[in-house]
Protein backbone atom coordinates (compact mmCIF):
# COMPACT_ATOMS: atom_id res chain seq x y z
CA UNK A 1 0.00 0.00 0.00
CA UNK A 2 2.48 2.52 0.77
CA UNK A 3 3.84 2.09 -3.04
CA UNK A 4 0.85 4.07 -3.75
CA UNK A 5 3.11 7.58 -2.96
CA UNK A 6 5.35 6.89 -5.60
CA UNK A 7 2.20 6.58 -8.43
CA UNK A 8 1.23 9.92 -8.69
CA UNK A 9 4.62 12.40 -7.74
CA UNK A 10 2.07 15.29 -7.90
CA UNK A 11 -0.13 14.23 -5.11
CA UNK A 12 0.21 15.86 -1.88
CA UNK A 13 -0.04 13.37 1.26
CA UNK A 14 -0.19 14.91 4.13
CA UNK A 15 0.52 12.94 7.75
CA UNK A 16 0.09 13.97 11.11
CA UNK A 17 2.99 14.47 13.49
CA UNK A 18 2.72 12.56 16.25
CA UNK A 19 -1.24 12.78 15.98
CA UNK A 20 -3.41 15.82 15.85
CA UNK A 21 -0.93 17.66 18.08
CA UNK A 22 -1.97 21.18 17.19
CA UNK A 23 -5.29 20.45 19.30
CA UNK A 24 -4.10 17.37 21.48
CA UNK A 25 -0.83 15.77 23.81
CA UNK A 26 1.16 14.51 21.22
CA UNK A 27 1.30 10.65 20.96
CA UNK A 28 -1.73 9.87 22.98
CA UNK A 29 -4.35 7.67 21.50
CA UNK A 30 -6.82 10.86 21.95
CA UNK A 31 -4.25 12.69 19.54
CA UNK A 32 -4.18 9.44 16.87
CA UNK A 33 -7.75 8.80 17.13
CA UNK A 34 -8.90 12.38 16.33
CA UNK A 35 -6.62 12.67 13.14
CA UNK A 36 -7.43 9.61 12.16
CA UNK A 37 -11.55 11.49 11.82
CA UNK A 38 -9.43 13.93 10.03
CA UNK A 39 -8.51 13.99 6.13
CA UNK A 40 -5.23 13.02 6.83
CA UNK A 41 -3.55 10.07 4.48
CA UNK A 42 -0.60 8.91 7.21
CA UNK A 43 -0.18 8.98 10.89
CA UNK A 44 3.47 9.62 12.48
CA UNK A 45 4.47 8.29 15.89
CA UNK A 46 7.65 7.40 18.05
CA UNK A 47 8.46 3.94 19.73
CA UNK A 48 10.92 3.55 22.23
CA UNK A 49 11.43 0.44 25.01
CA UNK A 50 10.15 0.02 28.45
CA UNK A 51 12.05 -1.41 31.15
CA UNK A 52 10.51 -4.07 31.23
CA UNK A 53 10.62 -4.58 27.33
CA UNK A 54 7.30 -3.32 25.87
CA UNK A 55 7.45 -0.59 22.94
CA UNK A 56 5.87 2.14 24.12
CA UNK A 57 4.66 5.11 22.25
CA UNK A 58 6.69 8.58 23.11
CA UNK A 59 8.94 10.84 21.28
CA UNK A 60 11.43 11.95 24.22
CA UNK A 61 14.03 9.98 25.74
CA UNK A 62 12.78 11.07 29.08
CA UNK A 63 9.33 11.32 30.53
CA UNK A 64 9.97 15.02 31.75
CA UNK A 65 8.22 16.82 28.84
CA UNK A 66 5.06 14.95 28.19
CA UNK A 67 4.12 13.66 31.56
CA UNK A 68 3.69 14.51 35.19
CA UNK A 69 7.29 12.31 35.66
CA UNK A 70 10.55 12.49 35.94
CA UNK A 71 13.43 10.35 33.97
CA UNK A 72 14.23 8.57 31.22
CA UNK A 73 11.38 6.29 29.42
CA UNK A 74 13.83 2.89 29.85
CA UNK A 75 13.92 2.96 33.76
CA UNK A 76 9.94 2.74 33.81
CA UNK A 77 8.23 -0.47 33.59
CA UNK A 78 4.86 -0.30 31.53
CA UNK A 79 3.19 -0.43 34.56
CA UNK A 80 4.98 2.66 36.03
CA UNK A 81 5.13 4.86 32.72
CA UNK A 82 1.25 4.15 32.35
CA UNK A 83 0.70 5.62 35.99
CA UNK A 84 1.89 8.93 34.80
CA UNK A 85 -0.76 11.71 33.45
CA UNK A 86 0.75 12.08 29.74
CA UNK A 87 -2.01 15.15 28.80
CA UNK A 88 -2.06 17.35 32.11
CA UNK A 89 1.13 19.04 30.64
CA UNK A 90 -1.21 20.17 27.51
CA UNK A 91 -4.38 21.28 28.98
CA UNK A 92 -5.98 20.21 32.56
CA UNK A 93 -8.81 19.10 30.20
CA UNK A 94 -6.67 16.23 29.01
CA UNK A 95 -5.41 15.32 32.82
CA UNK A 96 -5.48 11.63 32.97
CA UNK A 97 -4.45 10.18 29.57
CA UNK A 98 -1.55 7.57 29.58
CA UNK A 99 1.28 7.01 27.35
CA UNK A 100 0.14 4.11 24.78
CA UNK A 101 1.55 0.65 23.96
CA UNK A 102 2.40 0.44 20.11
CA UNK A 103 -0.56 -2.81 20.80
CA UNK A 104 -3.14 -0.25 21.86
CA UNK A 105 -2.20 2.39 18.78
CA UNK A 106 -2.88 -0.42 16.64
CA UNK A 107 -5.62 -1.26 18.25
CA UNK A 108 -6.80 2.27 17.35
CA UNK A 109 -5.72 2.33 13.87
CA UNK A 110 -7.68 -1.22 13.06
CA UNK A 111 -10.82 0.62 11.66
CA UNK A 112 -9.18 2.55 8.93
CA UNK A 113 -7.92 0.24 6.35
CA UNK A 114 -6.24 2.93 4.47
CA UNK A 115 -3.97 5.35 6.24
CA UNK A 116 -0.49 4.54 6.07
CA UNK A 117 2.06 4.75 8.36
CA UNK A 118 4.98 6.39 9.62
CA UNK A 119 6.84 4.49 12.36
CA UNK A 120 9.97 6.74 13.63
CA UNK A 121 11.91 4.06 16.03
CA UNK A 122 13.87 6.67 18.49
CA UNK A 123 17.68 6.54 18.31
CA UNK A 124 18.57 4.64 21.83
CA UNK A 125 20.47 1.77 22.32
CA UNK A 126 17.36 -0.91 22.17
CA UNK A 127 16.72 0.41 18.76
CA UNK A 128 17.34 -2.72 16.96
CA UNK A 129 15.15 -4.22 19.49
CA UNK A 130 12.17 -1.69 18.92
CA UNK A 131 12.49 -2.42 15.06
CA UNK A 132 12.35 -6.36 15.79
CA UNK A 133 9.13 -5.95 17.86
CA UNK A 134 7.22 -3.18 15.79
CA UNK A 135 7.74 -5.17 12.56
CA UNK A 136 6.04 -8.55 14.44
CA UNK A 137 3.39 -6.56 15.73
CA UNK A 138 2.83 -4.98 12.20
CA UNK A 139 3.07 -8.07 10.72
CA UNK A 140 0.53 -10.10 13.18
CA UNK A 141 -2.05 -6.71 12.55
CA UNK A 142 -1.20 -6.86 8.59
CA UNK A 143 -0.42 -2.81 8.28
CA UNK A 144 3.27 -3.61 7.47
CA UNK A 145 2.56 -3.22 3.52
CA UNK A 146 1.36 0.20 4.66
CA UNK A 147 4.35 1.84 6.69
CA UNK A 148 7.47 3.36 6.04
CA UNK A 149 10.27 3.02 8.82
CA UNK A 150 12.05 6.05 10.15
CA UNK A 151 15.22 6.76 11.95
CA UNK A 152 17.90 9.63 12.92
CA UNK A 153 20.47 6.92 13.41
CA UNK A 154 21.61 5.54 9.67
CA UNK A 155 22.90 2.88 11.26
CA UNK A 156 19.44 1.68 12.14
CA UNK A 157 18.33 2.57 8.69
CA UNK A 158 20.34 0.24 7.22
CA UNK A 159 19.33 -2.44 10.00
CA UNK A 160 15.69 -1.71 9.05
CA UNK A 161 16.70 -2.37 5.39
CA UNK A 162 19.29 -5.06 5.02
CA UNK A 163 17.14 -7.24 8.16
CA UNK A 164 13.89 -6.71 7.38
CA UNK A 165 13.56 -5.29 3.71
CA UNK A 166 11.71 -2.40 5.12
CA UNK A 167 10.77 0.98 3.18
CA UNK A 168 12.73 3.26 5.04
CA UNK A 169 12.92 7.40 5.49
CA UNK A 170 16.02 9.12 6.35
CA UNK A 171 17.31 12.34 6.36
CA UNK A 172 20.01 14.51 5.32
CA UNK A 173 23.66 13.02 6.19
CA UNK A 174 24.47 15.88 8.24
CA UNK A 175 21.55 15.32 10.70
CA UNK A 176 22.04 11.82 11.08
CA UNK A 177 23.82 9.55 13.42
CA UNK A 178 26.52 7.22 12.00
CA UNK A 179 25.78 8.39 8.48
CA UNK A 180 27.67 6.34 5.75
CA UNK A 181 28.70 8.65 2.43
CA UNK A 182 29.30 7.19 -1.10
CA UNK A 183 27.38 5.23 -3.17
CA UNK A 184 26.88 2.30 -1.04
CA UNK A 185 26.44 4.34 2.19
CA UNK A 186 23.12 5.37 3.88
CA UNK A 187 21.36 6.99 0.98
CA UNK A 188 20.97 3.63 -0.45
CA UNK A 189 19.60 2.47 2.19
CA UNK A 190 16.25 5.46 1.92
CA UNK A 191 13.36 4.80 -0.06
CA UNK A 192 12.42 8.61 0.88
CA UNK A 193 13.76 11.78 2.85
CA UNK A 194 12.39 14.62 4.79
CA UNK A 195 13.55 17.53 5.47
CA UNK A 196 13.06 20.29 7.92
CA UNK A 197 11.40 23.58 6.32
CA UNK A 198 14.25 25.30 7.08
CA UNK A 199 16.89 23.18 5.01
CA UNK A 200 13.50 22.62 2.25
CA UNK A 201 15.07 24.10 -1.10
CA UNK A 202 14.17 23.16 -4.37
CA UNK A 203 17.59 22.50 -5.28
CA UNK A 204 17.65 20.09 -2.65
CA UNK A 205 14.26 18.41 -3.23
CA UNK A 206 15.94 18.04 -6.98
CA UNK A 207 19.33 16.71 -6.09
CA UNK A 208 17.87 13.96 -3.58
CA UNK A 209 14.88 12.85 -6.41
CA UNK A 210 17.65 12.63 -9.03
CA UNK A 211 18.83 9.65 -6.83
CA UNK A 212 15.74 8.06 -6.22
CA UNK A 213 14.32 9.02 -3.10
CA UNK A 214 11.02 10.70 -2.42
CA UNK A 215 11.12 13.80 -0.61
CA UNK A 216 9.36 14.87 1.70
CA UNK A 217 9.24 17.57 3.99
CA UNK A 218 8.15 18.84 7.72
CA UNK A 219 6.68 20.52 9.88
CA UNK A 220 4.61 23.11 7.36
CA UNK A 221 2.06 24.21 9.59
CA UNK A 222 1.00 27.17 8.06
CA UNK A 223 -0.37 28.06 4.20
CA UNK A 224 2.61 30.05 3.73
CA UNK A 225 4.47 26.84 4.53
CA UNK A 226 2.08 24.51 2.71
CA UNK A 227 2.63 26.21 -0.40
CA UNK A 228 6.32 26.43 -0.96
CA UNK A 229 6.77 22.94 0.56
CA UNK A 230 5.14 22.20 -2.88
CA UNK A 231 6.74 24.82 -4.82
CA UNK A 232 9.75 23.29 -3.49
CA UNK A 233 8.54 19.93 -5.05
CA UNK A 234 8.31 17.61 -1.67
CA UNK A 235 5.09 15.10 -2.65
CA UNK A 236 4.26 14.28 1.58
CA UNK A 237 4.56 16.85 4.22
CA UNK A 238 4.39 16.23 7.98
CA UNK A 239 2.50 18.74 9.82
CA UNK A 240 1.83 19.49 13.83
CA UNK A 241 -1.06 21.05 11.95
CA UNK A 242 -2.23 19.23 9.04
CA UNK A 243 -5.74 21.92 8.26
CA UNK A 244 -3.90 24.12 6.41
CA UNK A 245 -2.21 21.56 3.84
CA UNK A 246 -5.62 19.67 3.79
CA UNK A 247 -6.83 23.36 2.75
CA UNK A 248 -4.70 23.53 0.01
CA UNK A 249 -4.85 20.42 -1.18
CA UNK A 250 -8.44 20.82 -1.06
CA UNK A 251 -8.42 24.04 -2.73
CA UNK A 252 -5.67 22.37 -5.47
CA UNK A 253 -7.76 19.84 -6.20
CA UNK A 254 -10.86 22.62 -7.17
CA UNK A 255 -8.71 24.64 -9.25
CA UNK A 256 -7.98 21.43 -11.36
CA UNK A 257 -4.78 21.41 -10.18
Amino acid sequence: MIERLQTDPTQIVVAAHRGLKCHYPENTLLAFQKALETDVDMLEFDLRLSKDGVVVVIHDETVDRTTNGTGKVSDFTLAELQQLDAGGWFGKVFEGLKIPTFEELCEVIKPYPDILLNVEVKSSPDAKQVTDQAVAMLKEYGFLPRCVFTCFDAEIIAYMHDVHGLKTQGFMGDVMYHFVPGPEGTYSKMWALAMSMNLLTPERVKQFGEMGLLTWSYCPDDEEQVRYSIDCGATLMTSNNPFPALAVRKQLAADGV
